[in-house]
């Protein structure tokens, strides 16, 4: 089957995430584009993850994930087999954290929610500052857990590995890379050994993707969609 997704939005539990990004907004949204996958990757956070899926239900499929910034200030998508692995994966970044408290009156508020879009509690600590794990073990720390880690918009000036490290370190277990929809043609031909995913970033709901890209698997499963992410998405 061929399904259409967008494996990179944001919550409201996002700093830079329009209060509009909430759970039931963003399932719904994607279902009005068209869209049969789904990721919602908050910096350094799933915690809106559980909510997310319960509104979802069969209805969408939701990939467990999160955006990940290393202490190179570089941006890994980290996607998971299962919301506990996610939720682990989180847990460990807790431990790795700046304790930098937010100010929300300068960059937003960071709200948790649950299934009925109801408010639930505020992260305290920023969540858009690099965390202390290297690039190296954010992609060991995702695999030990089962997930796949993907460097975000490479193409991007700012908090990709390109522009900040200025390769992509041939030791990293890199199978997929994600380049944004504006440069995917120009930058695809000098990456056609990765599977390329291409997705919306959303931080307002109107930028939730419209269904161009797809991966054809035999199963709508997050095992099966993950498993892709080794092989050539269109």
């Amino acid at each position: 089957m061929k399904l259409y997704y967008d494996l990179h939005i944001h919550s409201c539990l996002s700093p830079c995430g329009d209060e509009d990004m909430t759970p039931n907004n963003i399932v719904n949204m994607a279902l009005l584009k068209g869209l049969d996958v789904i990721a919602v990757t908050d910096h350094n956070s799933c915690g809106n993850l559980r909510a997310v899926m319960e509104v979802a239900g069969d209805r969408l499929l939701v990939v467990p994930g999160m955006e990940v910034e290393t202490a190179e200030e570089v941006h890994v998508l980290c996607y998971f087999p299962t919301l506990a692995a996610c939720e682990g994966m989180w847990q460990i970044l807790k431990e790795h954290r700046l304790p930098v408290k937010n100010k929300p009156e300068i960059f937003g508020h960071q709200w948790y929610m649950d299934a009925e879009d109801e408010i639930v509690g505020e992260e305290e600590y920023l969540l858009t500052t690099a965390t202390g794990l290297t690039i190296e073990e954010v992609f060991k720390t995702a695999q030990t857990l089962g997930g796949v880690a993907v460097p975000a918009h490479i193409d991007r000036s700012s908090y990709s590995v390109i522009s900040n490290l200025g390769f992509l370190p041939p030791h990293l277990p890199v199978t997929a890379v994600e380049i944004t929809g504006r440069n995917l043609e120009t930058w695809e031909k000098d990456w056609k050994d990765y599977t390329i995913i291409s997705d919306s970033d959303a931080h307002y709901l109107g930028d939730i993707a419209e269904p161009f890209h797809y991966v054809e698997i035999n199963d709508k499963k997050v095992c099966e969609f993950l498993d892709n992410l080794t092989k050539k998405f269109c």
